[in-house]
């Protein structure tokens, strides 16, 4: 007797359809799989054996053999349960209908219930990519399958009703489609709370406007953290194609809510400055993504910036450039996305008054030297904006005046985002500060005295080739904020005031 169900499997972000082939023949009882399976997958057949026991089913007594089909293809955890459970069902002709347009995916129990999994909605865009046309995967799951159009999701909750279904006795509803509601920003903090510091919520403005990566420096307790974690509430809203990537990158971590299987805000990320290397970057035997790809899309916060290790920092450079991360082991290479912003903050020295205008400096010229030595040079360099926080004045923080609140910041970034939509709408870019090289000086008009003054800034400075594309890349945005096609002179002038600080700070030392 001979079955065959489809089912799905996942390496990194990218699933692939396995054929489930099981043939039951006469022999020696035994129950083997194989298909290049991993130890989980071995383990499914104690837990497909309890699981029909508790369907009250006996397992045959003879030979039982199952592929994982691509069998060239390594096949990992325990997706496949499912598809094993139900192709034994269908070889021993307890099943009978057609499922050569289904798909089944989800962890067997012990008890016959049917467990949870991460990584369903890459799996489910896969099917639909495949033409399957519908996808049977565990209950709890099933809320998050259904963001994809086009695919029928039934949620199975244990075996017995999965075999009612397929028997016709009893069947399960199709699960209804997702549709997200709008974006809220009611909950996030506000940049109303923040008293005073106008230059660097101005600073943060652009960045926020054009997708820039940002360096906040100065003293303990001048804002820096306060401000950073107010900037998801300045973010533009995820588009929907935005929101299925990042929830792809969630979803095979674990880390989805089950009461919102999309993601529509943009994610903020802060890892803990002891984080290693593979939890910035991602890694592990069968490599999960770190931090810098779970932000996909949105935010990532790095406190105390000089705290971190500095190779783990260093693993940033690339990525930063690249907006993706690769990722090799022995079972293969996975790519991640992470077109993220970075905001950094950090303290000048190791008693954080250094440059101080009232506080003295305890830190001697080596300390100094050594603390902001921590942030290299090329990493530096990839922070569009380098902002200092100044101490805030009394006045500033014991004044009733209402500051700006976050929703009239979001809609002059807003209006800068809708700009460079319909600059970019026959491209892959989705904001100024992905502009590449080759579309450059098409997408940065200036007029004669901006170009003046940026070759007069280009020269005094001694700045990289990076440097002048960040520099023109955040007038760009500058120019959008104020709503004008051709870059201007005051423009430059503004966005060259935000690579000062290396100057102050680092050449210095």
């Amino acid at each position: 007797m001979f079955a065959k169900i489809g089912s799905l499997g996942l390496f990194g972000l990218n699933a692939f359809p396995v054929d489930v082939e099981i043939d039951i023949s006469r022999g020696n009882p035994q129950f083997d799989i194989v298909g290049l399976p991993d130890l989980v997958v071995k383990e499914s057949r104690e837990r497909i054996r309890s699981a029909l026991r508790a369907c009250n089913i006996e397992f045959p007594t003879a030979s039982v053999m199952v592929n994982l089909a691509p069998a060239d293809t390594k096949k990992s955890g325990s997706v496949h349960d499912l598809a094993i459970f139900t192709a034994l069902l269908k070889a021993m002709g307890i099943v009978r209908c057609p499922l050569d347009d289904s798909c089944f995916i989800g962890e067997v129990s012990l008890n016959g219930d049917v467990r949870s999994i991460n990584g369903v909605l890459p799996m489910i865009l896969k099917a639909r990519e495949n033409g399957i046309k519908s996808v049977f995967v565990p209950a709890d799951n099933a809320f998050e399958a259904s963001v994809v159009d086009g695919v029928d999701i039934y949620g199975v909750s244990s075996g017995n009703q999965l075999i009612d279904h397929l028997c016709g006795e009893s069947l399960i509803p199709v699960q209804p489609r997702y549709v997200p509601a709008d974006t809220e920003y009611n909950e996030i903090l506000d940049f109303s709370d923040v008293k005073g510091q106008q230059s660097a919520k101005k600073a943060l403005e652009i960045a926020a406007a054009g997708g820039h990566n940002a360096l906040l420096i100065g003293s303990p307790g001048s804002g820096k953290s306060m401000l950073a974690k107010r900037m998801p509430s300045i973010l533009p809203p995820l588009t929907f194609s935005e929101s299925l990537e990042t929830t792809n990158i969630h979803s095979i971590s674990g880390l989805l809510d089950s009461k919102t299987p999309l993601i529509t805000k943009r994610p903020f990320r802060s890892p803990h400055h002891t984080i290693s290397s593979a939890g910035l970057a991602g890694g592990g035997s069968i490599p999960r993504p770190g931090e810098i790809s779970l932000a996909h899309n949105g935010l990532l916060f790095l406190d105390e910036l000089a705290e971190f290790d500095k190779r783990t920092l260093e693993i940033m450079r690339q990525p930063l450039e690249d907006r993706q991360v690769t990722i090799s082991r022995a079972s293969g290479t996975v790519t991640y996305p992470c077109s993220i912003m970075l905001i950094g903050a950090m303290n000048p020295c190791p008693c954080g008054y250094f440059g101080h205008p009232k506080r003295k400096c305890i830190c001697g010229h080596n300390q100094v030297k050594n603390y902001l030595s921590k942030i290299s040079g090329p990493l530096l360099d990839r922070f569009d904006l380098h902002i200092e926080v100044a101490p805030v004045e009394f006045d500033d923080i014991s004044s009733e005046h209402t500051e700006e609140s976050s929703a009239e910041i979001r809609k002059r970034v807003q209006a800068a985002r809708a700009i460079q939509s319909e600059r970019f709408k026959d491209t892959t870019i989705t904001c100024n500060a992905m502009i590449t090289a080759d579309k450059l000086q098409q997408m940065c008009p200036m007029d004669d005295d901006a170009k003046e003054l940026l070759k007069n800034v280009f020269d005094k400075l001694g700045l990289s080739a990076r440097a002048y594309d960040r520099i023109l890349k955040v007038a760009r945005t500058i120019a959008d904020l104020d709503s004008c096609d051709i870059i201007s002179k005051r423009h430059i002038a503004a966005a060259a005031q935000y690579r000062s600080l290396d100057r102050k700070y680092w050449s210095g030392n």
